[in-house]
């Protein structure tokens, strides 16, 4: 019965391709012409000096595509894509096109380990002082993962192996992540996202806590729950929060601007203008703030404000594509004036279909007072501060009020209005921006970043109470 549940889930998985054009030729094409036509980076990144390899390189994949299944498209995909070194371009899946079966069936080949929940948790109870600090079980969201050292590696290295997951993306057995250990720091190899990408997050251990950013705080210990983990994925809440610190000091703490979370940063904003009035050092941690829209941060600027900000223009590559995918789609979470600003520049872009457009001009911000308080304003920044996260920063670091902390921004802010799209096989995504704002003509930020006033040391682990104790020199 088993197997014919199996043949059952392949023969409907395989009827679902054949609806829609998954051929891995076609889809290869369609992404190289769709960029090629649409990203407004292109021209920077392929020109005289790499086009012959750029060509060589496209059409040896293109070559690999015409005998490639979905799976091997996929990495396909993210290998060309890698060649443009850019934050905001993304190959990915949409998983409610898929069904469960389905999705475990497209991961059904990914890298496992022997291991499995019973035979580690004995390695565990046998292993007394022999195990590495790093070694146990350890959770975060709907994740439970075993990591144990690999044998196999003269060096040391650990894997962490899913023990329990979502049973659809993520089945037990499959390798999450890896970890080397050098000296005494430990350091990411790679980090399998939820939709299996490869990713390279920055590693902070401490005692029970594994902190890889933006892909989760692990602890250490079993879930507490009992219960299934749900099959569908929860997109984590990034919701922001304030908290008075001491007398002198208040912590804002703002991990997304997505367009959802716009109306609740406006109210925690509105809802704390007695603290924000009488606290005289604001810091505001800006760590893996993926970006999101600009008008999240619109309420806190008069508070970080002693002069005129500038704010830079930007150009947008107006093609039929990107007109109707960007600037003519309707998002659920824009509010009403949003959207009429939206209408307004697409038929702006229309009149300009095919050329490089002018959309945005620059502006200067202005207030009509400078508020007391806060007098200090420190902001945390790290290698995951992006997009409209690092948009924000370039306003606040106008501010005589404004120290930046920490480490290089991750240099996502270029190019940006980032626009989804679907090729012929349409549970992929492909996700590209279209504007190249114009401080890259004269600060190029791409894969650079905006470098803190100060760097905080590798060795410091809490950074809140670092910047809380920085005296200036």
């Amino acid at each position: 019965m088993k197997y014919i549940v199996c043949f059952l889930c392949l023969f409907l998985f395989t009827l679902n391709l054949i609806a829609q054009n998954c051929n891995c030729s076609d889809n290869f094409r369609f992404l190289a012409e769709k960029i090629k036509k649409n990203y407004i980076g292109y021209p920077d990144k392929v020109n005289s000096s790499n086009q012959l390899q750029f060509q060589k390189f496209t059409d040896s994949l293109q070559h690999i595509a015409s005998v490639s299944n979905p799976y091997r498209c996929l990495s396909l995909m993210r290998e060309w894509l890698s060649f443009f070194k850019d934050k905001h371009i993304e190959f990915g899946m949409d998983f409610n096109k898929l069904s469960a079966d389905s999705v475990r069936l497209f991961f059904a080949n990914e890298e496992k380990t022997r291991w499995t929940e019973s035979s580690f948790k004995t390695y565990l109870k046998q292993g007394g002082t022999i195990l590495d600090s790093i070694e146990g079980i350890w959770t975060t969201g709907i994740y439970e993962v075993g990591i144990v050292k690999d044998n196999i590696k003269t060096a040391p290295e650990f894997i962490g192996f899913v023990i329990k997951a979502d049973s659809a993306r993520w089945m037990p057995q499959q390798i999450k992540f890896k970890i080397a250990k050098i000296g005494n720091q430990y350091k990411t190899i790679y980090f399998n996202g939820g939709d299996h990408s490869v990713q390279y997050p920055n590693l902070v251990v401490q005692k029970d806590l594994l902190d890889f950013g933006i892909f989760g705080k692990w602890k250490r210990g079993e879930k507490k729950s009992k219960t299934l983990s749900p099959v569908k994925y929860i997109a984590p809440d990034l919701m922001s929060s304030f908290k008075v610190l001491d007398k002198q000091t208040s912590l804002l703490v703002l991990p997304s601007f997505d367009f959802k979370y716009k109306l609740r940063i406006d109210s925690l904003i509105d809802s704390n203008k007695d603290n924000l009035a009488n606290t005289e050092h604001l810091i505001i941690d800006m760590r893996d703030n993926p970006g999101g829209i600009t008008g999240c941060f619109d309420k806190l600027l008069p508070y970080l404000y002693t002069n005129p900000i500038y704010v830079d223009g930007g150009i947008v590559l107006a093609t039929e594509d990107n007109i109707h995918d960007g600037f003519e789609k309707n998002y659920p979470y824009a509010t009403t004036a949003l959207k009429k600003t939206m209408k307004k520049n697409a038929k702006k872009l229309r009149t300009h279909q095919g050329e490089f457009y002018k959309l945005y001009t620059g502006r200067t911000i202005k207030f009509s007072k400078i508020l007391k308080s806060p007098s200090r304003i420190s902001i945390l920044i790290n290698e995951h501060t992006a997009s409209s996260g690092e948009f924000f920063i370039l306003r606040a670091e106008q501010s005589k009020k404004v120290t930046l902390f920490g480490r290089n921004t991750a240099g996502c802010v270029d190019y940006a209005d980032v626009i989804i799209t679907h090729p012929p096989c349409d549970f992929f995504t492909l996700t590209y921006p279209v504007t190249k704002s114009l401080h890259a003509i004269k600060r190029p930020l791409d894969n650079i970043g905006i470098a803190p006033n100060v760097r905080i040391p590798d060795s410091e682990k809490d950074w809140v109470s670092f910047v809380k104790n920085y005296k200036n020199n």
